[in-house]
């Protein structure tokens, strides 16, 4: 049995290598860290706190789970306080975007600045050869690889770490399916085996995005248009909204019996969103878009992939241009600024993650 999770980390031959795990209090970092441990890893625990002024915070409780976790496994265990960097590099940096009107993704920023950042280079600082986290992912030389429960998966995510970063990080659990992950936790006889998976922000706690920006940005009552021009309703702020969206809004009476409505359009400084009843732009065929901020992994990239620029979004065909900034995809979309766009090949019957960017704007094609 063990052989066969040993075969899955491709760790053998690496016993009393040096790793830290992330401990999160949650139960795929629990399984990670014991699976490492029985694999002959030299394991320590590391909890990362995170606690903003003003938010319920959950550190203490999380902090509790995870002790208790390093406590059974009988590894060391070190507490790391990341608060001022999570608030300014994720934070405060994503509030501003979204104050601009584009649509970040704080998730995709927090893998990059701290837990592959900060998390990364305290590790390895103090001689850790890996860093592992509970993500559902999988790595190999470098190369990022979807994680092998599709419903899990979060390569979407991890797409801002850098290559030489992910050849020094393991995903104990991105090749097993969640039941199975459960059913290890509970084998391990872990502490925290039955714990229900967090939801929200990353590091936030249950709050949903929505609050958290009413909160912020202190958002006002706007204008829904039509592609006309003529006001069909209201909003609570155009910050508030995406690219695609269909709710939030309130649409007057006589709008309000027609088909459902999707934002294609906002305008910050007139306070207005637009809204279609097309979900997909009309006369468009392709939808060209610009990228900053790339970052690509695994050598040579291929001129065509698939993309993706939400969480879980089917995954469409796309050609990529030489200088690896403008993306063609061979569908026609509203691609909201800010987003990540992130591309996928098939490589040896696995998804492998060739990296992506931050969508800088977006152009419909005929």
């Amino acid at each position: 049995m063990l052989d066969r999770w040993r075969t899955k980390l491709n760790i053998f031959g690496k016993k009393r290598q040096k790793v830290f795990v992330g401990l999160s209090g949650g139960v795929d970092s629990a399984v990670s860290a014991a699976l490492l441990v029985r694999a002959g890893y030299d394991v320590t625990g590391v909890f990362i706190r995170i606690a903003l002024s003003g938010y319920a915070c959950s550190a203490g409780e999380d902090k509790i789970q995870a002790m208790r976790v390093a406590a059974h496994l009988r590894i060391p265990f070190i507490e790391i306080d990341l608060s001022a960097e999570y608030g300014a590099q994720v934070f405060a940096h994503s509030l501003g975007e979204f104050k601009k009107g584009n649509t970040p993704n704080p998730d995709t920023l927090c893998n990059r600045e701290i837990k592959f950042g900060a998390f990364y280079t305290f590790a390895r600082a103090r001689g850790a050869d890996y860093v592992a986290t509970g993500h559902y992912a999988q790595t190999k030389e470098g190369k990022l690889y979807a994680g092998a429960d599709q419903n899990k998966d979060q390569s979407y995510f991890l797409w801002m770490v850098k290559e030489d970063i992910l050849k020094h990080t393991l995903f104990p659990v991105g090749g097993m399916q969640k039941l199975e992950v459960r059913a290890l936790a509970t084998k391990f006889g872990l502490p925290n085996a039955r714990r229900k998976d967090s939801q929200g922000l990353c590091f936030l706690g249950d709050i949903a995005m929505e609050d958290m920006l009413a909160r912020e940005l202190t958002p006002v009552q706007g204008d829904v248009l039509s592609e006309s021009g003529e006001v069909v309703g209201t909003h609570d702020g155009a910050v508030l909204y995406t690219l695609g969206e269909r709710h939030g809004f309130t649409l007057f009476p006589h709008t309000k019996e027609t088909l459902p409505h999707f934002v294609i359009a906002k305008n910050i400084e007139k306070n207005t969103i637009t809204v279609s009843t097309d979900r997909f732009p009309q006369h468009a065929t392709k939808t060209q878009v610009q990228l900053s901020e790339t970052n690509w992994i695994g050598g040579a990239q291929p001129s065509v992939a698939q993309a993706r620029f939400r969480y879980r979004q089917k995954r469409m065909p796309a050609e990529i241009a030489a200088n690896k900034n403008n993306i063609t995809l061979l569908e026609p979309h509203y691609v909201p600024a800010g987003q990540s766009l992130v591309l996928y090949t098939e490589e040896a019957g696995m998804l492998r993650c060739l990296g992506g960017g931050i969508v800088n704007k977006s152009e419909l094609l005929s």
